[in-house]
Order: C-alpha cells, then sequence, then structure tokens
C-alpha cells in the first residue's frame, strides 16, 4: 500500500481533528513500514512556474548564527 500526504506526520491531528484517532491510524501505517521523504516542488508547480502562471515564492532569509 502507498499513502501519500502533503501535511506533515505531526499535523495529522488538526486534519483528523483529533490527535488520539491521528496517533492510532500513524500507529497502524507506520508499524513495519519505510517513510519516504521527498522535498520540492512537485511537477504541476514546477510546469506552471516555467510557463508563467505562477511566480516563485520569496526564498525566506536564514538567520546569521552568532
Amino acid at each position: 500500500m502507498l499513502v501519500t500526504s502533503n501535511r506533515a506526520v505531526g499535523e495529522w491531528g488538526s486534519v483528523f481533528g483529533d490527535a488520539v484517532v491521528a496517533t492510532a491510524i500513524l500507529d497502524r501505517l507506520l508499524h513495519h513500514s519505510h517513510v519516504v521523504t521527498i522535498r520540492g516542488d512537485s511537477y504541476r508547480l514546477r510546469e506552471k512556474r516555467r510557463s508563467g502562471l505562477l511566480q516563485k515564492a520569496a526564498a525566506v532569509p536564514q538567520p546569521t548564527p552568532v
């Protein structure tokens, strides 16, 4: 089974409206599973930006270490 989501695992409590239910679902889904996290733009967003239909989001400046 393959499950995809655009939400982080920590956000599933708000998605389901109940943190206990989300924990139970995740417990069953993640037992003996492999989690693959993919970062970056989706192909749809990339193509929209390339065609000029969508502007690229401005980069958020990172804090400078002291």
